[in-house]
């Protein structure tokens, strides 16, 4: 099946790849591919910046095909026809069937192919439904964002990935989707568990729109990072200052899952989980942060970038996913 590939951003992107049947990918010769998990919005920062923090590592990327279940029913434009409440989130029979049987009946292996690592991007919430613990919606008007294909083609990817211990790393959304698979518990609004804490907050993980359609940019703050974590050896152990911030759901916490804590930030007591490695495999990571908004800003000349990490410190994450994967992908097929 043929991957949605890079050159339909090429006015964006200018990076050109093809793929040639199931599991090979001909990108420029001797590149390491980067592959991207599915999303329908390619017109997205979340996704855009990725790419151009990939390219800018030296690594080619394609988007992957949307991964679809047996057990639901699409349309021919990929969309569901049914399991999807009227918020567009998963409703529970639905995310049951994708919980239980994950990849399985799927198009997963198809999808995801020979690349050398997967990459999931920020977005949408994740359905409640897919929780280890499954709850109702936050209940939240102003911030309904849930996108049901999305969960579910992410999920699979993840559990395919994860089954078949084929490097992953996620980007807010996909932190947050690599510890639900895991069976992490979620924080479904940051500004509510903070009120419940009885602790102020100053929105230091998401801005404030200051009106309903202006621009809201990414807020820095600092992240601890983990000594002898996968996180360390991309930035080393310590202070990570500036790391750019869009979120309003987070990890709660790890406990009984096989996931580490490697990262996390305190604002007013109250910590918030930045970054989680799944020991049991050779690279799971996870970052609540985006290191790729921060590279992206260098890159593009942003008034603020001096706000955010500084562009070495970015391109390194970027690099050890393109440069230290593909070595290791290298010398696995060569043994």
């Amino acid at each position: 099946m043929k991957r949605v590939i890079g050159l339909m951003l090429a006015a964006i992107l200018l990076l050109g790849a093809l793929s040639v049947g199931q599991a090979e990918v001909v990108p420029f010769p001797g590149k390491p591919v980067v592959g991207i998990a599915w999303r329908a919005d390619t017109d997205s920062e979340f996704f855009t910046n990725i790419c151009k923090a990939v390219e800018a590592a030296g690594g080619a990327w394609v988007m992957l095909d949307q991964v679809q279940s047996a057990d639901l029913q699409y349309d021919d434009q990929g969309r569901l026809t049914e399991g999807v409440t009227p918020l567009r989130s998963l409703d529970e029979a639905a995310a049951k069937a994708v919980r239980v049987n994950t990849w399985h009946d799927s198009n997963a292996e198809q999808a995801v192919g020979s690349v050398s690592i997967v990459l999931f991007t920020g977005g949408e919430d994740i359905s409640p439904s897919l929780y280890y613990t499954p709850e109702p919606w936050h209940g939240i008007v102003e911030e309904i964002d849930y996108n049901a294909e999305r969960d579910v083609s992410d999920y699979l990817t993840m559990t395919y990935c994860l089954d078949h211990d084929i490097p992953v790393m996620g980007f807010c959304r996909g932190m947050q989707m690599l510890s639900v698979v895991s069976g992490a518990e979620t924080i479904q609004d940051v500004p509510a568990y903070f009120a419940e804490q009885g602790a102020a907050y100053g929105y230091e993980h998401r801005n404030q729109k200051a009106t309903p359609d202006s621009y809201r940019d990414y807020a820095p703050h600092d992240v601890q990072v983990e000594a002898d974590s996968i996180l360390s050896a991309m930035v080393g152990a310590g202070t990570l200052s500036g790391c750019p911030s869009w979120h309003h759901q987070a990890v709660k916490n790890v406990d009984n899952t096989r996931l580490t804590v490697t990262g996390y930030t305190e604002t007013n007591g109250i910590r918030i989980l930045e970054a989680v490695e799944r020991t049991d495999k050779t690279f799971a990571v996870g970052l609540q942060f985006h290191p790729e908004a921060a590279l992206v800003k260098h890159l593009e000349g942003a008034e603020n970038a001096g706000d955010y990490m500084d562009y070495d410190t970015a391109l390194s994450i970027f690099q050890y996913i393109v440069e230290e994967r593909y070595l290791e992908q290298q010398e696995q097929e060569a043994a």
